[in-house]
């Protein structure tokens, strides 16, 4: 039973780079061999849906979206403990004659998150998987707090001590310990340029170390700082609702989930109480929220009660409810945008026209964006003017066995990475009157013959080899799917009465569009 509680928690974490490569490697509970990366790397490049690596121009461009790079990867891995923990990796030893490790993994900017568990043999998984897969996501939410956002390869490699002196604060022994942002920024100052050129010239990292105890640690409060004052006291508050969506190649929606979240900036002095109050709370489903809020006052008052963390956080997380009896209908029926792809692969003549065999083999791509007043959206009573959508881009994924594309677009700007197979048409803001389009050509490999009535090539005609569905991204200010708003926000505790602003956002999720 010792030997089984001992193995409860994180044995050690890696952070890989888009390459593969083992940025940061740290150990809680013993040595974990470097062989589970390499063995999660292989499976992950494996279950790429259109090549067989990543590649830094296709992290780049696709930011912080993991979407395409995990097509069928498991975010949990069982693999066998083979450690002998003499760097000889399986020699010497039989699998089978140890445990198992649990590996989880998060894809966050270009970079996994690893975690390693270990359970006897005989004895299954014993920690919450949640848990553990919720933590990576934090420890790569506190990397953007102090690197800035990405928190990709290169912030990580300009930052790797106070990276570890992070993991040093937010893991004991293997146990999540401090995640709170405002006692982890009291605990380890974030850099400047300042404390860079200080470690440079001492060679030491003590000018980003606090000497003295955060008061929140302390405290019934550990996410908020004491004798927290601002000459402006003012609340901000996003209600944001992501659309996961899959939608066919003529327009027709096959798929759709709405989470929503809501983001809050406090900068309010002393110790405020917050009320947070909505229109229609029987809207939100499948809650979640930040330690700040009183559950129980939630459940049965159906109001937000809280003390808030000092400067930005998410206060809660919800699923926006299905609509129709016994929710058998999809939240969102009409999209406010709209993606017709036009792909094509075979022998081309110069008229742009399928011909016989004497003709060059290639691909055609074209791509049209409208926007659409008339969707399922509900829009705030103070928005004026047309539709107007912000931040479109659509990444375009080819198949492995396209060689180059030339790529052509009547608004915005397009980035193709030859390496990564991958192009990204970023549009910007784009409004009712606009039709942009993207127009190109592509070359395939030497030996890619059309093999169907359709045109695809031979290394098309398997799974590994089709075209990839595209992926929009989106955003819509003073909108929602839910109608959800707030209908009233209090502060209490303090006499000051601060300035408070309340908006709605939708934006996409994972927003894919089938080619065929």
């Amino acid at each position: 039973a010792a030997h089984s509680v001992k193995n409860t928690m994180i044995q050690s974490l890696f952070i890989l780079s888009p390459t593969g490569e083992v940025l940061i490697e740290r150990h809680f509970r013993g040595v974990t061999s470097r062989t589970v990366c390499d063995i999660f790397w292989s499976r992950a490049s494996e279950s790429l849906n259109h090549h067989g690596g990543v590649s830094t121009a296709s992290t780049a461009i696709m930011g912080s979206n993991p979407f395409p790079l995990y097509d069928s990867i498991n975010p949990i891995m069982e693999l066998p403990d083979v450690n002998d923990h003499d760097g000889g990796g399986t020699n010497g030893r039989d699998p089978s004659s140890g445990g198992t490790i649990y590996l989880f993994s998060a894809l966050r900017d270009g970079l996994s998150y690893l975690a390693a568990c270990t359970s006897p043999i005989g004895n299954g998984l014993e920690i919450p998987p949640l848990l553990i897969i919720e933590f990576l996501h934090r420890i790569a939410d506190t990397f953007v707090l102090y690197f800035g956002d990405p928190a990709d390869e290169s912030a990580v490699k300009d930052n790797f001590s106070t990276a570890y002196q992070l993991l040093e604060e937010m893991v004991d022994y293997g146990w999540p310990l401090t995640t709170e942002p405002n006692a982890l920024t009291d605990l380890i100052r974030p850099p400047t340029v300042m404390a860079k050129i200080h470690q440079a010239m001492t060679g030491g990292s003590s000018g980003i170390v606090s000497e003295a105890l955060p008061t929140g640690t302390v405290s019934n409060m550990p996410w908020r700082k004491a004798g927290v004052q601002h000459n402006h006291n003012e609340i901000y508050i996003d209600i944001v609702e992501e659309i996961d969506a899959i939608v066919s190649g003529d327009g027709s929606l096959l798929t759709s989930d709405v989470m929503g979240s809501i983001q809050a900036q406090s900068n309010l002095s002393g110790v405020p109480d917050l009320i947070l109050t909505f229109n229609d709370a029987s809207l939100i489903d499948d809650c979640s929220f930040h330690p700040c809020v009183r559950y129980s006052r939630f459940e049965r008052d159906k109001v937000v009660s809280f003390v808030p963390p000092d400067g930005p956080f998410e206060l809660m997380r919800y699923r926006v409810q299905m609509s129709g009896a016994g929710g058998s209908h999809l939240p969102i029926g009409n999209m406010p945008i709209q993606v017709i792809p036009r792909i094509s692969y075979g022998r081309f003549g110069l008229d742009g026209d399928k011909v016989g065999s004497n003709s060059d083999i290639g691909g055609r791509i074209s791509l049209t964006v409208t926007a659409r007043s008339i969707s399922s959206l509900i829009y705030s009573a103070s928005r004026k003017g047309p539709l107007v959508i912000e931040d479109v881009a659509v990444v375009i994924p080819f198949p492995k066995f396209v060689k180059t594309a030339n790529l052509n677009v009547t608004l915005g700007q397009v980035i193709y990475d030859e390496a990564g197979k991958i192009a990204k048409w970023v549009i910007g803001k784009l409004d009712e009157k606009q039709r942009p389009q993207l127009n190109g050509t592509m070359i395939l490999e030497d030996g890619s013959e059309p093999g169907s009535s359709k045109g695809q090539s031979t290394a098309a005609s398997s799974s590994d080899g089709e075209q990839p569905p595209l992926l929009v991204t989106w955003k819509i200010l003073l909108a929602s799917v839910s109608g959800l708003n707030v209908n009233g926000l209090s502060v209490t505790g303090e006499h000051y009465k601060p300035y408070k602003g309340v908006r709605n956002i939708t934006k996409s999720g994972t927003f894919q569009i089938r080619c065929h």
